[in-house]
């Protein structure tokens, strides 16, 4: 009997592992920055930036999201989706969502773009 029931088992928790796992993209709102003019002078965004913005990111500056608690991450593009990547660079000084996973280097905290809301 427990031969029976160690297959089904094992299954059913290998399948709610995977989907546990497929389902947990990181979910952010905020502002999307300029990094170059942000971390220069972190006065450097918002409706009073957005020309600027707009050109910087336009030129291939790196985009970040600045939260409302005040962190910022650099967005990176997904190798596998670049549309959402790619879209971002229309959104300059606008608040966004964006979703992904989280991923940090030595103190760089970054989210792969996979969704743009």
């Amino acid at each position: 009997m427990k031969r029976q029931m160690l297959v089904p088992t094992l299954v059913a928790g290998a399948l709610l592992t995977w989907s546990a796992g497929a389902a947990r993209a990181d979910s952010l709102t905020g502002e999307v920055v300029d990094l170059a003019c942000y971390l220069h002078d972190p006065s450097e965004h918002g409706a009073a930036h957005r020309k600027c913005a707009e050109v910087c990111v336009k030129k291939g500056m790196p985009i970040g999201l600045l939260t409302s608690d005040k962190q910022v991450y650099l967005l990176l593009e997904d190798h596998d989706n670049q549309k959402p990547y790619a879209a971002l660079k229309d959104k300059a000084a606008e608040t966004v969502t964006v979703e992904g996973e989280k991923v940090s280097q030595g103190g760089l905290q970054g989210l792969v773009v996979e969704v743009l809301k």
